[in-house]
């Protein structure tokens, strides 16, 4: 009989934000991995990178300006350049908690292209800020640049670019021969690096995918039973920071699109979790999505945490 399939999709939590907290951060999330692999299931992983491709763009950029011969780096470059220290430390750290239990498997990560579409409408309204905060004559020349821009009161100005949805996975047949042969992958990190087709050749954009999004095509493209998206927050609530607030512990496609209907959700946070949940449930049968915390993770798969997003 085929092993069940699972997509963990980690979220800041889960990894930290610099790099002594990621190792630790790491080291609690490789446990939690590890316990379903032991458990059976075929894992892929994919996770968060906006601290870390921040943080890569920042100085990558400050260097450019610095140094005679040296120029910034674009966001696709950023975007691999996180995908790879993050990927090191996942995939190192779930080998060693394996080992310890005397699980012997390969993990890999692959450095993984996410396919978008030029005409999106999100290019004409970027609205992922990126980088430092800058004056208002470094904003002027990112500008001259043709980049986007934005002024945060009292902060200063931060770049912001678009967040496409994606289309398709390019690595998705690497993805799944691994996934075929029980091996364990980490891909799509950070929603994976957007690209457009330019004849036989991929161009980078100059964007950032919604992690989550990427995390659902992903579980849709190697027919996973699950999609885990983890965050920092044990489950989905309605009317989130208010009185009346309500934790969520199950609900229906039907039951969820009326909340989001209703605006319950937050458009920069919650609102791409639950689409991505649908989007996932709606393609497949027998699927189901869930939404919670790391430390609750394997007690939502019993339905005994967490929220479950469901067909009916």
């Amino acid at each position: 009989m085929a092993k069940k399939r699972i997509v963990i999709a980690l979220g800041h939590h889960a990894l930290g934000t610099n790099l002594p907290e990621q190792k630790t951060a790491v080291a609690r999330t490789a446990k939690v991995i590890a316990d379903f692999i032991q458990s059976g299931w075929q894992v892929a992983v994919t996770h968060s990178n906006a601290p870390q491709v921040g943080m890569i763009h920042t100085a990558m950029n400050e260097f450019g300006k610095q140094h005679d011969g040296y120029t910034s780096a674009p966001m696709s470059v950023c975007s691999a350049m996180s995908q790879g220290y993050i990927g090191y430390d996942l995939q190192n750290g779930i080998r060693g908690e394996l080992m310890t239990r005397g699980i012997y498997k390969s993990v890999a990560t692959i450095l993984t292209q996410m396919m978008v579409n030029p005409y999106d409408e999100a290019f004409y309204t970027p609205m992922k800020p990126i980088g430092r905060f800058m004056s208002a004559e470094e904003a002027k020349e990112e500008e001259e640049k043709g980049n986007y821009v934005e002024e945060v009161k009292g902060k200063g100005f931060r770049r912001v670019v678009a967040s496409p949805k994606p289309v398709s996975i390019v690595e998705i047949d690497i993805i799944k021969a691994v996934m075929d042969a029980d091996q364990i992958v980490i891909a799509c990190g950070g929603g994976g690096i957007p690209v457009m087709e330019q004849g036989c050749y991929l161009k980078g954009a100059s964007a950032v995918i919604e992690k989550d999004r990427a995390a659902g095509l992903l579980a849709k493209e190697i027919d996973a039973d699950v999609l885990m998206i983890l965050t920092n927050v044990d489950n989905v609530t309605l009317n989130f920071g208010k009185p009346e607030a309500s934790p969520i512990g199950r609900m229906s496609k039907t039951e969820a699109a009326a909340y989001i209907e209703d605006n319950q959700f937050e458009s920069s946070s919650m609102l791409p979790k639950i689409e991505a949940s649908l989007d996932f449930i709606e393609h497949g049968r027998n699927r189901k999505a869930i939404i919670t915390s790391l430390e609750k993770a394997e007690e939502s798969l019993d339905e005994k945490a967490g929220t479950v997003i469901t067909e009916a």
